[in-house]
């Protein structure tokens, strides 16, 4: 069993998107660990802000095979891969890592370039995994958070019922 940690993330009825996309991720891989939803300003683009979070799960699956999956569910959800990379989202679901796998083939890299990139992606992952190592850099995400310059990237808290 691999651990794999995702980033979830929706700023299209993202209420609705990620406490169902979460149900889905529920029934396909079954106890998760789910950290605190945040809301942030989007990066890269004018758009309404986003509600994010990180969630951690075991698999049996194999890394592409578990790609394939959450793809899957994306594309339930009416996510397009056809929009620019810097556009609205209705689900996006991207794996972080893998155990400590590190891969760059075809669209998959793990782990996850933008992880100590966005408050969105590292805040999240450090509430869940904080003593956890980063596979390339060996830091622990507690410390990559707390060393993050926070004052560039709006991120609030959001009081959300995922049950």
């Amino acid at each position: 069993m691999a651990r794999v940690y995702i980033g979830v993330g929706s700023n299209v009825d993202h209420d609705h998107n990620i406490r169902e996309g979460v149900k889905v991720l529920r029934q396909q891989f079954g106890e998760l660990v789910i950290s605190p939803v945040y809301e942030s300003t989007s990066v890269g683009f004018d758009s309404d802000n986003f509600l994010n979070l990180v969630i951690g799960f075991d698999t049996g699956l194999e890394l592409t095979t578990l790609a394939k999956a959450l793809r899957e569910i994306e594309y339930k959800f009416g996510r397009s891969r056809k929009e620019p990379r810097f556009s609205p989202r209705t689900l996006d679901i991207d794996i972080l890592l893998y155990d400590d796998v590190i891969t760059h083939e075809g669209y998959l890299q793990v782990p996850r370039d933008d992880i100590d990139k966005y408050a969105f992606v590292l805040r999240p992952l450090a509430d869940i995994a904080a003593d956890m190592k980063h596979p390339l850099t060996g830091q622990r995400y507690s410390d990559l958070w707390n060393a993050f310059d926070q004052t560039g990237q709006e991120l609030w808290h959001v009081d959300f019922d995922l049950d």
